[in-house]
Protein backbone atom coordinates (compact mmCIF):
# COMPACT_ATOMS: atom_id res chain seq x y z
CA UNK A 1 0.00 0.00 0.00
CA UNK A 2 1.04 3.37 -0.92
CA UNK A 3 1.37 6.13 1.39
CA UNK A 4 0.87 9.48 1.37
CA UNK A 5 4.49 10.08 0.09
CA UNK A 6 4.46 7.54 -2.81
CA UNK A 7 0.85 8.14 -3.90
CA UNK A 8 0.28 8.34 -7.48
CA UNK A 9 -0.18 11.61 -8.90
CA UNK A 10 -3.75 12.88 -9.21
CA UNK A 11 -2.86 14.83 -12.67
CA UNK A 12 -4.65 11.84 -14.68
CA UNK A 13 -7.69 11.76 -12.46
CA UNK A 14 -8.03 15.26 -13.11
CA UNK A 15 -8.20 15.43 -16.52
CA UNK A 16 -10.08 12.30 -16.94
CA UNK A 17 -12.67 14.30 -14.49
CA UNK A 18 -12.63 17.69 -16.48
CA UNK A 19 -12.77 15.30 -19.72
CA UNK A 20 -15.86 13.01 -18.12
CA UNK A 21 -17.98 16.75 -16.90
CA UNK A 22 -16.86 18.18 -20.54
CA UNK A 23 -18.57 15.16 -22.37
CA UNK A 24 -21.31 15.31 -19.89
CA UNK A 25 -22.09 18.41 -20.71
CA UNK A 26 -21.93 18.51 -24.36
CA UNK A 27 -18.61 20.55 -24.41
CA UNK A 28 -15.21 20.20 -26.29
CA UNK A 29 -12.57 19.18 -24.30
CA UNK A 30 -8.63 20.68 -25.13
CA UNK A 31 -5.58 19.95 -23.55
CA UNK A 32 -2.61 21.83 -23.73
CA UNK A 33 0.56 20.37 -24.08
CA UNK A 34 4.12 21.13 -23.05
CA UNK A 35 6.16 19.64 -26.06
CA UNK A 36 9.61 18.24 -25.83
CA UNK A 37 10.79 14.85 -27.21
CA UNK A 38 8.67 12.80 -24.70
CA UNK A 39 5.55 14.02 -26.47
CA UNK A 40 5.02 12.50 -30.00
CA UNK A 41 2.31 15.37 -31.79
CA UNK A 42 2.93 16.80 -35.44
CA UNK A 43 5.80 19.31 -35.20
CA UNK A 44 4.66 21.65 -37.95
CA UNK A 45 1.60 22.90 -35.38
CA UNK A 46 3.62 23.31 -32.38
CA UNK A 47 4.18 26.83 -31.60
CA UNK A 48 6.26 28.46 -28.84
CA UNK A 49 7.01 24.88 -26.82
CA UNK A 50 3.43 23.97 -27.18
CA UNK A 51 0.05 22.96 -28.91
CA UNK A 52 -3.28 22.27 -28.11
CA UNK A 53 -5.32 18.98 -28.70
CA UNK A 54 -9.12 18.73 -29.19
CA UNK A 55 -9.53 15.45 -27.30
CA UNK A 56 -12.72 14.81 -28.30
CA UNK A 57 -14.53 11.68 -29.30
CA UNK A 58 -15.32 13.30 -32.46
CA UNK A 59 -12.10 14.41 -33.28
CA UNK A 60 -10.40 11.50 -32.21
CA UNK A 61 -10.11 7.58 -32.56
CA UNK A 62 -8.74 5.07 -30.09
CA UNK A 63 -8.68 7.48 -27.46
CA UNK A 64 -7.36 6.19 -24.26
CA UNK A 65 -6.49 8.71 -21.13
CA UNK A 66 -4.30 6.68 -18.68
CA UNK A 67 -2.65 7.06 -15.89
CA UNK A 68 0.58 7.74 -17.68
CA UNK A 69 0.06 8.50 -20.60
CA UNK A 70 -3.17 10.06 -23.24
CA UNK A 71 -3.05 8.31 -26.59
CA UNK A 72 -5.34 8.47 -29.49
CA UNK A 73 -5.38 8.66 -33.38
CA UNK A 74 -6.00 12.22 -35.22
CA UNK A 75 -6.27 14.09 -38.29
CA UNK A 76 -4.00 16.82 -38.97
CA UNK A 77 -4.93 18.77 -42.70
CA UNK A 78 -6.22 15.14 -43.50
CA UNK A 79 -3.40 12.81 -42.55
CA UNK A 80 -3.76 10.39 -39.81
CA UNK A 81 -1.00 10.36 -36.83
CA UNK A 82 -0.81 8.61 -33.95
CA UNK A 83 -0.48 11.31 -30.90
CA UNK A 84 1.22 10.43 -27.81
CA UNK A 85 1.14 12.51 -24.72
CA UNK A 86 2.74 12.05 -21.28
CA UNK A 87 0.53 13.16 -18.86
CA UNK A 88 3.09 15.13 -16.79
CA UNK A 89 3.29 17.12 -20.21
CA UNK A 90 0.13 17.98 -20.19
CA UNK A 91 -0.51 22.04 -18.75
CA UNK A 92 -4.56 22.15 -18.76
CA UNK A 93 -7.40 20.48 -20.04
CA UNK A 94 -10.50 23.02 -20.54
CA UNK A 95 -13.91 23.10 -22.29
CA UNK A 96 -13.39 25.04 -25.69
CA UNK A 97 -16.95 26.61 -25.52
CA UNK A 98 -16.28 28.36 -21.74
CA UNK A 99 -12.96 28.32 -20.91
CA UNK A 100 -13.77 25.96 -17.68
CA UNK A 101 -10.96 23.02 -16.68
CA UNK A 102 -7.54 23.04 -14.82
CA UNK A 103 -4.04 24.46 -15.31
CA UNK A 104 -1.17 22.58 -13.82
CA UNK A 105 2.03 24.21 -12.53
CA UNK A 106 4.49 23.85 -15.28
CA UNK A 107 7.03 20.92 -14.89
CA UNK A 108 11.28 22.15 -13.82
CA UNK A 109 12.84 20.84 -16.52
CA UNK A 110 16.12 20.08 -14.33
CA UNK A 111 13.58 17.54 -12.96
CA UNK A 112 14.28 13.78 -13.28
CA UNK A 113 11.71 11.80 -15.30
CA UNK A 114 9.03 11.52 -12.61
CA UNK A 115 6.14 13.95 -12.50
CA UNK A 116 7.62 17.43 -9.91
CA UNK A 117 4.41 17.30 -7.57
CA UNK A 118 3.81 20.01 -4.99
CA UNK A 119 3.46 18.38 -1.57
CA UNK A 120 1.42 20.95 1.28
CA UNK A 121 1.24 20.11 4.77
CA UNK A 122 -1.76 18.97 6.21
CA UNK A 123 -3.68 20.88 6.51
CA UNK A 124 -3.35 23.57 4.67
CA UNK A 125 -5.22 26.34 6.27
CA UNK A 126 -3.53 29.52 4.92
CA UNK A 127 -5.44 31.63 2.58
CA UNK A 128 -1.87 32.16 0.60
CA UNK A 129 -1.27 28.53 0.25
CA UNK A 130 -1.98 27.39 -3.58
CA UNK A 131 -3.46 23.73 -4.47
CA UNK A 132 -1.59 22.54 -7.23
CA UNK A 133 -4.21 23.04 -10.06
CA UNK A 134 -6.17 25.55 -10.26
CA UNK A 135 -9.77 26.15 -11.63
CA UNK A 136 -10.48 27.99 -14.73
CA UNK A 137 -13.52 29.93 -15.38
CA UNK A 138 -14.70 32.07 -18.30
CA UNK A 139 -14.04 35.24 -16.98
CA UNK A 140 -10.18 34.09 -15.96
CA UNK A 141 -7.90 35.90 -18.39
CA UNK A 142 -6.11 33.31 -20.79
CA UNK A 143 -8.74 30.91 -20.38
CA UNK A 144 -8.62 29.56 -24.21
CA UNK A 145 -4.66 29.24 -23.58
CA UNK A 146 -4.08 29.10 -27.28
CA UNK A 147 -5.60 28.43 -30.15
CA UNK A 148 -5.37 24.42 -31.74
CA UNK A 149 -3.78 23.22 -35.06
CA UNK A 150 -5.81 24.11 -38.43
CA UNK A 151 -8.20 21.42 -38.85
CA UNK A 152 -8.13 19.91 -35.20
CA UNK A 153 -11.57 20.97 -34.35
CA UNK A 154 -14.49 19.75 -36.25
CA UNK A 155 -16.69 22.50 -34.46
CA UNK A 156 -14.86 25.57 -36.33
CA UNK A 157 -12.09 27.58 -34.93
CA UNK A 158 -10.80 27.18 -31.18
CA UNK A 159 -10.53 29.77 -28.52
CA UNK A 160 -9.04 33.26 -29.41
CA UNK A 161 -5.95 34.07 -26.93
CA UNK A 162 -7.20 37.10 -24.74
CA UNK A 163 -6.62 40.89 -25.61
CA UNK A 164 -3.66 41.88 -24.32
CA UNK A 165 -2.03 39.41 -25.12
CA UNK A 166 0.88 37.25 -23.03
CA UNK A 167 1.67 33.76 -23.86
CA UNK A 168 1.53 32.80 -19.89
CA UNK A 169 -2.41 32.42 -19.28
CA UNK A 170 -3.77 34.10 -15.59
CA UNK A 171 -6.01 31.93 -13.89
CA UNK A 172 -6.91 32.22 -10.42
CA UNK A 173 -8.63 29.90 -7.73
CA UNK A 174 -12.28 29.77 -7.17
CA UNK A 175 -13.79 27.88 -4.02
Amino acid sequence: MLNAIESSSTRPYLIRAIFEWCNDNGLTPYVAVQVDNTVQVPREYVKDGQIVLNISYDATGALKLGNDLIEFKARFAGIAREILVPINRVMAIYARENGQGIAFPPLNEAASDTEQTTRFPAPVSRRGDHPPARLVTPDTPGAGLSSDPAGMSPEGPAPRPPEGGGMRPKLKRIK
